[in-house]
């Protein structure tokens, strides 16, 4: 039997959260499987966080050379991955996005050869990278007066789009725009990826883990029977719940007792998104106080291994603010480690600052 604790340290040594890792930036999101990127600069505190020595342009660099991207993969979301991985995972999640086009716009494209409408947005974004609203208007002169969105959408579930820099640079914008896996990495490996292969990357990524919590990860489901072929070679345990929970034989689950330093994590991190059930990471009496805003994307910290709070960081002319609300009682000892983990992160996240202020707020 596992324990709640021996889960999330489980857990936090395989997504580098115990201690940074030397590893490099490649080999981290290879590592993870992705970071779940919907913001295009939050997931640079995703690195920063699980790095030794990470700066921006490490991972701007390789977005920059095309040896890291930014595509729909796992649960139909904008993951961060490398080219490799883009290729491999995309057939393995289609079925996801396929599922989704079909209940979401499926009715709404009644008359219309959807082929047809992927085949005409393709060619439209190989020409150069384009904007959804670029796409739908160009497919409106096709069918005038059917729906945008439905019409925009079935581009992107039909085609795997990269969403090409200057988005996703460190302080750097620019437009949403797209092109093709094809335009933008060139001809396609003659590797693939089996679901099996899919189901053991995630365990090394983030096991122990049931088979509804992979269901999560990914967005598939109908994982049990991939389980079970797996059986053989995979550990199996029980948490405190009974649930049967699998394991990679050599893969690291430290001691319960193992300390856990403060780490900052970013909006839409893989860590909180990534199970059925995320009791190893988050008590849901502490996290039902957090004032939960329309619209507005919400960063949490963890101390000893637990959502802990929320932070934000706030500019004020020249003066860099981190503003740290935590949502159960700390330990004196505990405030001063997230404060100066606190003032390290502004250090990275705000150094352009003259100043920096690291408050707690109780």
């Amino acid at each position: 039997m596992l324990t709640r604790r021996a889960l999330n340290r489980a857990s936090l040594a395989r997504q580098m959260l115990l201690e940074r890792s030397a590893v490099s930036v490649p080999e981290a999101i290879e590592r993870l499987v992705g970071l779940q990127a919907q913001t295009p600069h939050t997931a640079y505190v995703g690195l920063w966080t699980r790095l030794a020595g990470f700066r921006p342009e490490h991972l701007a660099d390789r977005i920059a050379d095309r040896s890291v991207v930014r595509l729909a993969l796992m649960r139909g979301t904008i993951h961060m991955v490398i080219a490799r991985d883009a290729w491999l995972l995309r057939p393995l999640v289609q079925p996801v996005l396929d599922r989704v086009q079909a209940s979401q716009f499926g009715r709404r494209l009644e008359g219309i050869d959807q082929a047809d409408l992927v085949a005409l947005g393709r060619t439209y974004v190989e020409q150069e990278p384009r904007t959804f609203k670029a796409i739908g208007d160009h497919l409106l002169e096709r069918w005038p007066g059917r729906d945008r969105m439905a019409l925009e959408q079935t581009v992107r579930t039909g085609v795997p789009l990269i969403q090409v820099p200057p988005r996703g640079l460190w302080g750097r914008s620019g437009p949403i725009a797209h092109t093709s896996i094809e335009a933008w990495l060139g001809e396609r490996p003659a590797r693939t990826l089996s679901i099996d292969d899919l189901v053991l990357r995630y365990l090394g990524a983030f096991g122990p883990a049931s088979v509804m919590d992979a269901q999560a990860w990914c967005g598939l489901t109908k994982l049990g029977a991939v389980f079970d072929r797996l059986r053989p070679q995979l550990e199996r345990f029980r948490d405190e719940r009974g649930r049967e929970v699998f394991d990679l034989p050599e893969a690291p689950r430290p001691d319960p007792d193992t300390p856990a330093p403060p780490r900052f994590l970013y909006d839409y991190e893989n860590l909180l998104l990534s199970y059925a059930d995320r009791s190893r990471v988050i008590v849901a009496e502490e996290v039902a106080g957090i004032e939960v805003r329309t619209n507005e994307s919400i960063s949490t910290f963890l101390v000893d291994g637990r959502v802990s709070g929320t932070w934000k960081i706030e500019r004020e002319r020249t003066r860099a603010i981190l503003r740290m609300k935590p949502i159960r009682r700390l330990t004196k000892a505990e405030l001063t480690s997230l404060s100066d983990e606190g003032a390290r992160l502004l250090e990275f996240a705000a150094a352009d600052a003259q100043e920096h202020d690291t408050r707690i707020e109780t």
